[in-house]
């Protein structure tokens, strides 16, 4: 594999979940040691698709998923898996990213290498959870709206993100200490670790997006806090809602006054 873009589209293309995994795992440790050329002349990256995905898990409307508590074994597997379906995806908008934004600073590509190599740590991490709980990843069904943003906003970086790190993935940040909580009351300790180093390395994530986004802005001459909110209405009217984890969304670079408006009625 000679080129960075040629690895990120073979880890988009890879079909087996296993394959996926390896593949990122494999890549990102050669780019760090330098084995990965970024030339400035690669062609034009080809038009978004759907990544390679398995036969399962069934992707439906997240209306259409039900609804089920933590407190049996197949409710908490059920969360399990849908943590892991975001990782899974949250694999291929990062390798997305790599692929088809191109000459940008090798910063960028690095952040979004390394956050490839968290996710798929992250989805096995998971796939192994499920596994002790007695099932495995494409046991339930999933919905695809992890990929839908990346597909609308495949045309602009900026767009990319300030949309899927600052509005998708953080989403997580807000949500999963209340998962921690409710986990840990039910005595699933594996679970809470599990969810812990991942919310611990989201916030670096999202901060990734919030650096990027800022750097894209400050290139175009934008103002970025007014650009986030017509980003906001433009496309992620139904996504953004509290309450919001103020403490994490300040350390993955929002500001206090974005917060505000954020939280304003």
């Amino acid at each position: 594999m000679a080129t960075l873009f040629e690895a990120a589209h073979a880890c988009l293309a890879a079909v087996d979940v296993g394959e996926k995994v390896g593949l990122t795992q494999r890549y990102a440790d050669a780019f760090r040691r330098g084995e990965l050329d970024l030339p400035g002349d690669a062609p034009e990256p080809e038009p978004i698709r759907m990544p390679g995905r398995p036969s399962k898990p069934r992707l439906v409307h997240p209306r259409d998923l039900p609804r089920r508590g933590l407190g049996s074994v197949q409710g908490r597997a059920a969360f399990i898996h849908a943590i892991a379906h975001i990782e899974l995806n949250a694999i291929d908008l990062a390798w997305d990213a790599v692929y088809r934004f191109r000459g940008l600073p090798l910063a960028f590509y690095a952040d979004w290498v390394q956050v490839a190599h968290d996710e798929s740590r992250h989805f096995v991490l998971l796939q192994d959870r499920l596994r002790e709980l007695g099932y495995a990843y494409g046991d339930f069904d999933a919905h695809n709206g992890l990929w839908e943003m990346t597909e609308k906003t495949a045309h602009d970086g900026l767009a990319r993100m300030a949309l899927v790190p600052r509005v998708l993935e953080a989403r997580g940040l807000d949500v999963t200490p209340g998962m921690i909580v409710k986990l840990r009351d039910l005595g699933d300790g594996q679970t809470v670790a599990i969810l812990d180093v991942i919310l611990r390395e989201e916030v670096a994530h999202v901060a990734a997006g919030s650096r990027w986004f800022r750097w894209y802005c400050e290139q175009r001459g934008i103002e970025p806090r007014a650009r986030f909110r017509e980003l906001l209405r433009e496309y992620a009217g139904g996504y953004l809602h509290g309450p919001f984890n103020i403490e994490a969304r300040l350390l993955a670079g929002f500001d206090e006054d974005e917060l505000a408006a954020l939280e304003a009625p």
